[in-house]
C-alpha cells in the first residue's frame, strides 16, 4: 500500500512473525507506516501450541509476548510503545493486569486506555494492542 506523505511516497509495511499467534480474520498481526507501528490486537494464545492459560495474569502476560514479538518483528521493541490500549472482560482483573503490565514497560511509562468490553475473540480474559516507533 502506498500513501503520499508531504512529498514522499510511502509504502506500509505488514508485520508478519511465526512468534506471535497468526490472525484469526482478515488483518495483519501488525503493520509499520514510516516510523509508527500500530499491532492489532494481541490474544493470550501461545504461538507454539496454540493453546491458552485460563488465568487472567498468565494471559496478560502472553499477550505483552504477543505484542513484544510483533514488534521485534519490526525491529522495534517494549521500549518504543509509546500507546498501549487494553481490553479486559472484567474490570475486576484491572490489578492484577497491571502487576503483570509493569514487567513489561518501565517510566516513562506509555500512554494507555484500558476498558472493559462485553466479549472479546475465543473468550479470552485480556486482549492488547500498542502504538510504537520503529527507531
Amino acid at each position: 500500500m502506498q500513501t503520499l506523505s508531504g512529498n514522499h511516497i510511502t509504502m506500509d509495511k505488514v508485520i508478519e512473525t511465526p512468534d506471535a499467534p497468526p490472525a484469526i480474520g482478515p488483518y495483519s498481526q501488525g503493520i509499520q507506516f514510516g516510523n509508527m507501528i500500530i499491532t492489532s490486537g494481541q490474544l493470550p494464545i501461545d504461538p507454539e501450541t496454540g493453546e491458552m492459560e485460563e488465568n487472567t495474569k498468565a494471559q496478560a502476560h502472553q499477550c505483552l509476548k504477543n505484542v513484544k514479538a510483533v514488534l521485534e518483528a519490526a525491529g522495534s521493541g517494549m521500549d518504543k510503545v509509546r500507546k498501549a490500549t487494553v481490553f479486559v472482560k472484567d474490570m475486576n482483573d484491572f490489578t492484577d493486569i497491571n502487576e503483570v503490565y509493569k514487567q513489561y514497560f518501565t517510566f516513562p511509562f506509555p500512554a494507555r486506555s484500558l476498558v472493559e468490553v462485553a466479549r472479546l475473540p475465543k473468550d479470552v480474559k485480556v486482549e492488547i494492542e500498542v502504538i510504537a516507533t520503529a527507531e
